[in-house]
């Protein structure tokens, strides 16, 4: 669902409920972030997420380890561990139930990998399929990591490369060349975000978030505003999957990078001069992406050397500097 028209369907509930009738309640719709966390004592918030979709892989297996990885990256983002998760799936009725077995063992082990454990969980019948996780996390009161801490001076890191959604879809229309990108995109989805966040919680970071459908540009747009800064990327410095650009290139365009162009409009401010490929991978909506961290200029570096050493790369991608809340992509 785009930007605007969750913005429409979630007013009810914040009119609903007030932020100062539920003191405890540290991060709710109030201020948009990556998941709820609510205080239960002095030491302990839960950090509660819930995130499904269609299959985005043909493999049942993969299709559950990704969706179980991209449901828990929003704990990550905010800091936290993850503790707990149920099942949620949607599947017809008319398709054998062993593929669900396995998209249910995908999920298992990823959530199994993070230290956490699968207690249940509800499905029912549908047309699609679909999977996903509700999460359950915790993280201490004081520890809690949001969109909206970035500080005038921070340098923003990037944990994956881009292009998941570009790689899908011409995967899906069977273009030259996507088999070999499909590979690399599947290996980045199937990584946690817990290693890099470990690291950015150690390291001090100001914010962070995990990069999925919005796009690299939505998901900076929400950390700008959230902060009241003014972000600036580097396109050059942005990475991109294995064939992605030459894949945009060839017509390979999702549907929700036009949603989030649309939406975004003017908070993002494009440079004249950017190609028109770069400009696909900027709206380019991600499954189970990277995190984008905004770090104090001192402790970038090491961060980010820590970071690759875990997980074979980290990118220097922007910084953050002291104006309105807008995106300068140049």
């Amino acid at each position: 669902m785009g930007l605007g028209t969750l913005a429409h369907v979630l007013r009810p509930i914040k009119e609903r409920f007030r932020p100062e009738d539920h003191p405890d309640l540290l991060v709710g719709l109030a201020r948009s972030d990556d998941a709820a966390v609510f205080r239960v004592t002095d030491d302990l918030a839960l950090i509660q997420t819930l995130d499904f979709f269609p299959p985005v892989v043909d493999d049942p297996y993969t299709y559950g380890v990704v969706a179980a990885v991209n449901a828990m990256s929003d704990v990550y983002a905010m800091g936290g561990e993850v503790r707990l998760a149920l099942n949620i799936a949607a599947w017809p009725d008319d398709l054998d139930p062993d593929l669900l077995a396995e998209v249910f063992r995908g999920g298992a082990d990823a959530v199994a990998e993070a230290g956490g454990v699968i207690a249940g969980g509800h499905t029912v019948f549908d047309k699609e399929p679909k999977y996903g996780l509700s999460v359950t996390g915790v993280v201490h009161p004081d520890a809690i990591i949001t969109k909206g801490g970035a500080q005038p001076g921070d340098v923003l890191l990037l944990t994956k490369a881009l292009g998941t959604g570009i790689v899908m879809t011409a995967a899906k229309q069977q273009r030259a060349g996507a088999d070999a990108a499909l590979e690399a995109a599947v290996a980045s989805m199937r990584r946690l975000n817990r290693h890099a966040a470990h690291l950015a919680r150690a390291a001090g970071v100001h914010a962070m978030t995990d990069v999925t459908g919005f796009a690299i540009v939505g998901h900076a747009a929400e950390m700008a505003e959230q902060s009241g800064t003014t972000f600036h990327l580097d396109a050059r410095a942005l990475p991109a999957l294995p064939g992605t650009r030459e894949l945009a290139a060839a017509g390979a365009v999702t549907g929700g990078a036009s949603r989030n162009r649309e939406q975004l409009g003017d908070r993002i401010r494009l440079a004249a001069d950017l190609d028109e490929e770069t400009g696909h991978l900027l709206y380019d909506p991600q499954t189970s992406g990277g995190l984008l961290i905004a770090i104090p200029e001192a402790a970038a570096e090491a961060l980010r050397g820590q970071i690759a050493a875990v997980e074979g790369d980290c990118w220097v991608v922007g910084r953050v500097e002291a104006g309105p809340a807008i995106v300068h992509v140049a």
